[in-house]
């Protein structure tokens, strides 16, 4: 375990061992016109793309336990093909919308600013870490109780804050931009912070997750960096090499970017007690700046 191979991730699934994975995170190619380096992934009919993704969940799902749990990623234009290639194979749970916030517009349409990940299971025994994944936000209009004490918050010297359960619309999350240490070259980067929340929520220390479609990397950084076993697959001999760059760096910094303190936190919000304590009053620069974007 804990490697990355480089090749066709059915071909690959087929000398896995069956049974063994506890997470799958399936990002495949959205239904797009797509350049992976040296490999091309053309859009096709909503009915091959569909009938594509099934093959690929019945090539996967053997290796997966009863006892497991899936989470697949795509666009407003597969939605309707996972949730048809899904919803025959697996229990679908929920259906989370996150805020994609990058693009300058369009202009004869309304901006595409979100993608959908599907939480399927396997059975009806599954994990859930529901304490691992709550949101900080921040308290803008606190009630206390009758002795003055705070309601549900705390009252900090960094400001007021509450730790409030996950929903399945998120708006916290920052896509790697040029000065974040994670981003690399990768189109379709997706960001640790998100991959934090579904392998802590889906897995515990220990387990196996695996990433068919590894990209830059980012699945097997984060689930090394929280002390789970992963095995990720990807085609592109370039990209198969920048993951393992990355588990090296990873193997320095365990840091997650917008995870502290045992809790996630609202997009572009400072960290206020600890940059308190660690930098006095001193003002920081624009890069120690977007260190703290959290």
């Amino acid at each position: 375990m804990d490697c990355t191979i480089l090749g066709d991730c059915l071909e690959a699934a087929a000398r896995l061992p069956a049974g063994t994975v506890d997470l799958l995170v399936l990002d495949p190619p959205y239904n797009l016109n797509k350049r992976f380096g040296d490999n091309t992934f053309s859009k096709r009919p909503v009915d091959e793309y569909t009938a594509w993704l099934g093959n690929v969940l019945d090539n996967l799902l053997p290796l997966m336990k009863p006892t497991g749990t899936v989470y697949i990623c795509g666009d407003w234009h597969t939605s309707a093909s996972i949730f048809d290639a899904a919803s025959s194979r697996l229990r679908i749970r929920n259906r989370i919308t996150w805020e994609r916030e990058k693009g300058r517009g369009a202009k004869s349409n309304w901006k595409n600013s979100s993608e959908d990940i599907w939480f399927c299971t396997v059975g009806d025994e599954f994990t859930f870490n529901v304490e691992t994944v709550k949101l900080r936000r921040k308290v803008i209009a606190p009630y206390r109780n009758g002795d003055g004490t705070p309601k549900d918050w705390a009252e900090t010297q960094g400001g007021n804050f509450r730790d409030t359960h996950p929903s399945n619309m998120w708006t916290d999350i920052t896509i790697p931009f040029w000065s974040m240490p994670e981003n690399t070259d990768h189109p379709t980067q997706k960001s640790e912070k998100l991959l934090a929340k579904l392998i802590l929520a889906s897995s515990n220390r220990g387990d196996l997750v695996l990433d068919p479609f590894l990209g830059s990397g980012t699945t097997s950084v984060v689930a090394s960096k929280l002390d789970r076993r992963y095995i990720g697959i990807e085609a592109v001999e370039e990209y198969a090499l920048l993951s393992e760059w990355r588990l090296r760096r990873a193997e320095q910094d365990r840091s997650i970017q917008g995870y502290a303190e045992g809790v996630f936190w609202e997009r572009n919000t400072l960290n206020t007690i600890n940059d308190k304590a660690r930098r006095g009053s001193a003002i920081a620069t624009p890069r120690e700046e977007s260190q703290l974007l959290i």
